[in-house]
């Protein structure tokens, strides 16, 4: 089975130049464990980031997406397996490393399949989450009129609509002409969005980085999607496609003429290109677990859950201490700092 996104040496080498240290590990049946020197199908990839709080230095390893669950295993199974490759990969991590967390590459169809299979993992959740634990995946074998018709019927007229206005959705990869200026045009877009809705996003150089690693012709495509009307520069997304997925990584749209509806056509003409490109799915990576109408992001979930995918519940990060008091005093820390940004940074940067 091809491998996703994360697990991959593309994505690998790409956090190994902002913050990171990969390690590559190839898994045997028996589940023993040698260092390998890229990423391989039935290995493993392991992120390692080193940082100071006061006069100490830790190290977190971080497994995304891997590994996967054998079909006839079960929970406690699987769960024995991600102890035993915890205590094989020990060894090889730096001798500060406090924990190793997981992202299980799990889907389940419902919060209650979730949190029935989630409490017999027996290992400690994470208090935050690296990986959106919810999403949505759109299945692309059908045709574009079938894609279509499984939409919500505003969404079909979201799309017509933004064509009728004559907005253009233009894509581009980093050996194309004019890309500099495009890329240029969406980080302008992206702090607008940061300014409107509060949200903190990377560096610049993180985006550029990403969109400078792939081409229009290599097996895993970064594409910049731009949505422009006239001279106006409406929105834009960035994409991820290979042999295992589609993803919809990161978007921003500006202030005006939103009623043109430009995130829909992006959408829209993400999903076909993903379609002619041969992933299998398209995964908007992202939703509020549930359609609550008082959650802050609910429009989120409502725009990404009207393009006719499934919606998949994922168990969320969990770890494997290594140094149990560290470890203790990290995660408070750490839980600290996410409700910061959730909620004082926000309120800062919406004033």
């Amino acid at each position: 089975m091809a491998q996703r996104f994360l697990q991959t040496e593309f994505w690998a080498q790409f956090k190994g130049n902002h913050g990171w240290t990969p390690l590559f590990f190839t898994v045997a049946d028996d589940n023993s464990i040698s260092v390998a020197e890229a990423a391989t199908e039935n290995g493993i990839t392991v992120l390692v980031r080193t940082f100071s709080i006061k006069l100490a230095t830790m190290s977190i390893a971080y497994i995304p997406m891997a590994p996967e669950k054998e079909a006839q295993e079960s929970d406690a199974e699987y769960a024995d397996r991600i102890k035993r490759i915890s205590e094989l990969l020990k060894p090889h991590l730096p001798a500060n490393t406090i924990c190793i967390r997981y992202d299980f590459p799990i889907d389940y169809a419902t919060l209650e399949e979730k949190n029935m299979h989630v409490k017999n993992f027996n290992i400690m959740q994470s208090n935050v989450a690296i990986q959106p634990p919810d999403t949505v995946l759109l299945q692309l074998h059908a045709s574009e009129d079938e894609l279509l018709a499984n939409m919500k019927s505003k969404w079909r007229y979201n799309i017509r609509l933004a064509e009728k206005k004559g907005v253009i959705v233009e894509a581009y990869h980093s050996d194309d002409e004019g890309f500099s200026q495009a890329f240029e045009h969406f980080y302008t877009l992206f702090e607008e969005t940061s300014k409107r809705d509060g949200v903190n996003f990377h560096a610049k150089s993180y985006y550029l980085d990403l969109l400078n690693r792939s081409s229009s012709s290599e097996p895993i495509r970064i594409t910049l999607y731009l949505a422009k009307h006239e001279t106006d520069y409406l929105a834009g997304i960035i994409t991820l496609f290979c042999e295992r997925e589609a993803v919809y990584l990161y978007g921003a749209s500006g202030n005006i003429k939103r009623n043109y509806m430009p995130a829909y056509l992006l959408q829209w003409t993400a999903i076909k290109d993903a379609k002619k490109f041969g992933s299998p799915v398209y995964d908007f990576y992202g939703i509020p677990p549930t359609d609550d109408e008082h959650h802050p992001m609910h429009g989120l979930y409502l725009f990404k859950t009207g393009f006719g995918g499934d919606i998949i519940h994922r168990p969320g990060s969990f770890d494997i201490p290594l140094k149990p008091f560290t470890y203790h005093m990290y995660t408070m820390a750490e839980k600290l700092r996410a409700w910061f940004y959730k909620k004082a940074v926000k309120k800062i940067v919406k004033r």
